[in-house]
């Protein structure tokens, strides 16, 4: 991958810039001089000019590009702007007010190609309806797919979604470690934080950590997982706390698990109408009972899209560790399918 292009003589300045970048992650290619910049113009994915050598840059009328900032120490100057249009810089970046801003705009250039993941939120209607079960379900079915995936447990009463997995005892960061953290975190560094299984990354708690998640936390977190993966699965708890509420505002879909009888309809209506409020597109998934699925969908008001099947040695299977079976010819696995087929942009 190639480094961000600094352009400057000011040993302050570059001072600045390099520790800015080492806490972003990035390593720099720097010049000293306008000439030995130009091999490195149009392949640094960022460009950083100070403001001392600014006209010299401009003197040698490089191609424009995006993506290039100017850097000063001395946000009083005058000239400072009139340098900005004269190097095709965007942005001006004074320093030491402008260094979170420049942080992640380093940590933006050490990105690899985005990849514009889509957001899938998972609600039950009632406890114990198998919401946790379809969310672990939907984000392997796309793993198994090569989707890369991330699934987040934001339910701090839910038990982990990791033991859910039979995962608990990977090694890796949990909400915990990431809730500390400010700004921006870096697709790159997420995954590489998380623990792994093939193509999926699993985000969940700590045993006996009940703290509820920030929603600038899971802002965060959604928008790495939104630039590095190509889906995020988020199972939500049926109190809709901050995180919850962020998590649905930026969802591509949501589904609510329902039962198929009068409580769990009843239910499951008090839980969508608090969904609704903060995503439009929301579509049922039915546990059988004794109501058709026509009677919950129109006692509900959303499409229902699909049977979650009883899974009647389901009990005994999470607690060996496993998932139910996913395969083509299972009901389970069909229902993934076409849920991932029909929720997910083409």
């Amino acid at each position: 991958m190639n480094r961000p292009l600094v352009i400057t003589e000011d040993r302050e300045l570059l001072d600045d810039l390099v520790r800015t970048a080492a806490a972003a992650g990035a390593q720099l290619d720097v010049a000293h001089v306008p000439a030995h910049a130009r091999p490195y113009w149009n392949l640094a994915p960022l460009v950083v000019i100070g403001s001392d050598l600014a006209d010299a840059v401009a003197a040698t009328a490089p191609p424009a590009r995006e993506r290039v900032l100017l850097a000063t120490r001395d946000p009083e100057d005058h000239d400072t702007w009139r340098r900005c249009v004269a190097v095709g810089a965007q942005a001006v970046v004074s320093l030491p007010d402008g260094e979170r801003r420049l942080m992640e705009e380093f940590a933006d250039a050490m990105e690899p190609e985005p990849r514009s993941g889509a957001v899938l939120c998972v609600i039950g209607g009632r406890g114990g309806v198998g919401a946790s079960v379809l969310s672990s379900c939907l984000a392997l079915r796309a793993s198994h797919d090569h989707l890369r995936t991330l699934l987040i447990d934001a339910d701090p009463l839910g038990g982990g979604i990791d033991a859910l997995l039979g995962h608990e005892e990977a090694a890796g960061a949990r909400w915990a470690d990431l809730v500390a953290r400010e700004g921006r975190v870096s697709s790159t560094a997420l995954r590489a934080a998380l623990p792994a299984f093939g193509d999926l990354a699993v985000l969940s708690f700590h045993r006996g950590d009940v703290r509820s998640i920030p929603p600038q936390a899971m802002r965060s977190v959604l928008e790495a997982g939104h630039r590095g993966f190509d889906l995020v699965v988020v199972d939500l708890p049926r109190y809709l706390d901050p995180a919850a509420t962020e998590a649905l505002g930026r969802a591509t879909g949501a589904v609510l698990v329902a039962t198929a009888d009068v409580r769990g309809v009843l239910a499951a209506a008090q839980v969508l109408s608090e969904a609704a409020r903060h995503t439009s597109d929301i579509r049922a998934v039915v546990r059988p009972g004794v109501l058709d699925e026509a009677v919950v969908a129109s006692s509900l008001g959303v499409p229902v899209v699909g049977q979650l099947p009883d899974q009647p040695r389901l009990t005994a299977t999470l607690n060996r560790g496993e998932l139910p079976k996913l395969g083509p010819r299972t009901a389970l696995g069909t229902l993934c399918t076409s849920l991932l087929r029909d929720l997910l942009p083409s």
